[in-house]
């Protein structure tokens, strides 16, 4: 009888995501868990492996033995990075700062570089984009010159790990992430496995160094921050730099922080000397004027935690073409659009045969629904040609029914106006603690609201050289009746007060 010989099967390969990681017994051209084109690689049979216990780095301890000292935010030298930041660079921390190209990203690190270098905490400026003489030409711009920090243009993963041997910095700034490429893997700078061995090395060298890092992120077209996901998962911060490169504000969210709260923001003023904080950014977005003008209304609007009193600016002309148009800049197209039908429908305003343009000044972006009361002011002051008073701030969301309805933060946004110097407010029902000296008015639906304009007020009176000839038939009152005790003590204000 034949011995039976036992016969072991030949290890099939295996495919893998390099996107997500899922693993898959056949190779597709779509990853169907993170739905990634391209990405599903071959790296071999599965092994089966088991991880024995090994040494420990540090035995350990109890949590409230642990000093937590030495994680203590140092500040950037930057007082609105050091906002969103929650207080500066935590020693070890690794934060991504992602923006569309020409936002001022660079120009920002860089004079942060300047800023907080000094004789115990060196700054190595890693850049893989420039030349090294392109970046002393921005320093010299925007005066960002320092005998502490160091500049090194490399593309290899090695190299700048071999800088950071060299210098010893406390803080590390890498423009950008997406040209560094390791030599020990194959693909192009930029690629899924490149980011990734970039990052986890940059991260490996900080945490052992106690050394702060700063890297420069790409973004793709639809605003999402280049590389795998991953990327955001590994870093203690991100950041995302925003603007309109036609305008001078410049904005910066946290969208993760483990080190602080993600709700607060940093303004930023971009000129041709360099980037600039702004504490108080407010007067960007307003329009100074020796008397108020018609289809104009201001509000108050929160970036995270911070209040910023905005203009919103209504045109409305006679329309020459048979579809009127409709035009937004710095305002939501559909939002606009469900605005101006409540403003037509429950205010009485005649839209249809108009041409009407909706914008806000200073290149804010207003997203929140605390704006449409203000919107639907300006419209309807743009309809009836008549300004509303200068020294008036309207706050609150109209929804479809007509109703005004109440929004997140209005005593911090009163008290914001109040600052600046405004003595009258157009809020929801229920506004809370109001601050001295101001005057709130509330109002429960929107046709309330339009009786702020005085003109429509006047525009519905009757002469009084006419007399009728016989009792006029009772009817209910007209929605643009305008109540005497919301114009009393309006004066507007002059405005080197608003300043």
């Amino acid at each position: 009888m034949a011995a039976r010989t036992k016969t072991t099967a030949k290890p099939r390969p295996a495919y893998r995501c390099t996107e997500c990681g899922n693993q898959l017994p056949k190779w597709v051209g779509r990853c169907p868990e993170c739905n990634a084109w391209g990405t599903v690689e071959e790296y071999g049979a599965v092994p089966i492996r088991t991880t024995a216990a090994g040494p420990v780095s540090a035995p350990a301890r109890p949590i409230a033995q642990v000093d937590g000292q030495v994680a203590t935010a140092r500040s950037t030298g930057v007082p609105e990075l050091d906002r969103v930041l929650g207080g500066g660079l935590v020693p070890g921390a690794v934060v991504l700062l992602a923006g569309e190209p020409g936002v001022g990203k660079s120009t920002l690190l860089l004079d942060v570089a300047a800023k907080a270098a000094g004789p115990q905490h060196r700054t190595l400026y890693v850049t893989g984009e420039e030349s090294a003489s392109q970046v002393r030409l921005r320093a010299d711009r925007i005066n960002a010159l320092s005998d502490h920090l160091y500049l090194a243009a490399e593309s290899d993963l090695g190299a700048v790990l071999g800088h950071i041997e060299a210098v010893g910095p406390g803080l590390l700034i890498l423009d950008s992430v997406q040209t560094i490429a390791s030599a020990e893997l194959d693909g192009a700078p930029g690629g899924p496995a490149q980011v990734r061995e970039v990052a986890g090395a940059l991260i490996r060298a900080s945490k052992d160094r106690g050394m702060a890092t700063l890297l420069v992120g790409h973004v793709t077209k639809d605003g999402q921050i280049a590389g795998p996901r991953l990327l955001e998962h590994l870093v203690d911060v991100v950041l995302s730099f925003e603007g309109d490169r036609h305008a001078r504000l410049r904005i910066i969210r946290g969208v993760k922080n483990r080190y602080g709260a993600t709700d607060e923001v940093g303004c930023f003023e971009l000129h041709d000397e360099g980037i600039e904080g702004l504490a108080d950014p407010s007067g960007l977005f307003l329009t100074r004027r020796d008397k108020p003008v018609p289809g104009t209304c201001l509000t108050v609007t929160l970036e995270g935690k911070r209040p910023l009193v905005a203009e919103v600016q209504a045109l409305m002309v006679d329309s020459q073409i048979p579809s009127p148009r409709r035009t937004t800049s710095g305002l939501e197209s559909p939002r606009i659009a469900m605005i101006l039908a409540v403003v037509e429908r429950h205010g009485g305003v005649k839209l249809g045969k108009q041409d009407i343009y909706t914008a806000t000044v200073g290149g804010v972006k207003l997203s929140e629904p605390s704006a449409d009361l203000a919107v639907a002011l300006a419209v309807a002051s743009s309809s009836s040609d008549t300004p509303l008073p200068s020294n008036l701030v309207a706050i609150g969301e109209v929804g479809l029914a007509g109703e005004v309805r109440r929004v997140t933060g209005v005593q911090r946004r009163l008290a914001e106006a109040h600052r600046l110097g405004f003595t009258h407010a157009l809020v929801p029902p229920d506004p809370g603690k109001v601050p001295p000296g101001m005057k709130v008015v509330e109002v429960a639906d929107i046709g309330e609201a339009l009786r702020a304009i005085p003109g429509r007020r006047r525009a519905a009176a009757k002469p009084k050289s006419e007399a009728p000839s016989a009792p006029p038939a009772p009817r209910a009152p007209r929605p643009t009746a305008y109540p005497e005790e919301v114009m009393e003590g309006w004066e507007p204000l002059d405005s080197d007060e608003l300043r």
